[in-house]
C-alpha cells in the first residue's frame, strides 16, 4: 500500500467510527405463550425513576400489579390510555387510578392505538402486543424491548409528551374499583379471568374492549376464559 493511501485511511477512520450505529440491545418476544407479559413485568421491576405508558387495551392483571408495585416503591408512573377505557368495565384504568397512579385519556384520535412503555427514559417496550391476557394467551403478537438507544428513547419521550399535552384526566365510573379481568355483569370463570365475552343468543364473541360489547344486554352477557366452540370472533373487534 502506498504511504499516502495509508494516511488517507487513517484520517477517515475516526469519521467512520463516529458514524457507526449505537451498540444497543434488542430483546424479541412473540405470543401466544412467548413470555411477553413476564418480560414486561420484569422490566417494570427494574424501573428506578419513571414508567410512562401509552396503551389501547390494558386489562392484564400481572402488568397492572407491576405498575402499582413500582409506584409503591417510589417510581413515577403515568399512563395514557385510549378513550374506550372511560366506559370499559374490564379496563385497568380504574384499578390504576384507585391505586394512585396518574391515568390520562387520549381521545383526540379515532383510536389511541400505541402500545408503548418507556422506563427511566431509557428502556423502550413496544410492538403489536396489547397489555392483555388475550394478547399473551390467544393472539399472535410481537414485543420488542430496546436498551441503550438514547436517540430513539428521546423520540419516544417526545411523542409521549405530545400526546400527554392533549389528553385529559381519567375519572373512573362508580363501582369499578376491583382488579382488571375480575369484574363483570355475570360470573367469571373458575380462575376469575375474562378473555372473551358475548351474548347468549349470538354466534359471535368479542374481546372485552370491543365497542359492540356495550350493545349486549346485561342479562345476556356471557364471559369466556377461552374462545367458545361453535362461535366466531366478531369481525369488527379490535385486535
Amino acid at each position: 500500500m502506498r504511504p499516502y493511501a495509508r494516511y488517507a485511511i487513517l484520517a477517515v477512520l475516526p469519521l467512520l467510527l463516529s458514524a457507526a450505529p449505537p451498540s444497543g440491545f434488542i430483546d424479541v418476544y412473540f405470543s401466544p405463550h412467548g413470555g411477553c407479559t413476564d418480560a414486561i413485568v420484569r422490566e417494570m421491576g427494574r424501573a428506578k425513576q419513571s414508567i410512562r405508558i401509552q396503551a389501547y387495551s390494558f386489562t392484564s392483571t400481572p402488568i397492572a400489579k407491576a405498575v402499582v408495585e413500582a409506584k409503591n416503591r417510589g417510581v413515577m408512573v403515568e399512563a395514557i390510555l385510549d378513550g374506550s377505557n372511560r366506559s370499559d368495565r374490564y379496563s385497568a384504568a380504574s384499578f390504576l387510578k384507585n391505586a394512585g397512579v396518574a391515568v390520562l385519556i387520549d381521545d383526540r384520535h379515532a383510536i389511541a392505538h400505541s402500545k408503548i412503555i418507556l422506563i427511566d427514559d431509557a428502556v423502550i417496550i413496544t410492538g403489536s402486543f396489547n397489555f392483555s391476557k388475550a394478547a399473551e394467551e390467544s393472539n399472535a403478537e410481537n414485543l420488542l424491548i430496546l436498551r441503550d438507544y438514547p436517540d430513539v428513547a428521546r423520540k419516544y419521550r417526545a411523542n409521549y409528551d405530545d400526546h400527554r399535552a392533549h389528553s385529559g384526566a381519567y375519572e373512573p365510573p362508580l363501582g369499578t374499583e376491583g382488579e382488571p379481568e375480575k369484574r363483570g355483569a355475570v360470573g367469571n370463570d373458575a380462575g376469575g379471568n375474562v378473555t372473551f365475552v358475548g351474548s347468549r343468543d349470538s354466534d359471535v364473541y368479542h374481546y372485552p374492549n370491543c365497542s359492540d360489547v356495550k350493545k349486549i344486554k346485561p342479562e345476556n352477557l356471557v364471559q369466556y376464559s377461552s374462545a367458545p366452540e361453535g362461535k366466531r370472533l366478531h369481525r369488527g373487534c379490535p385486535r
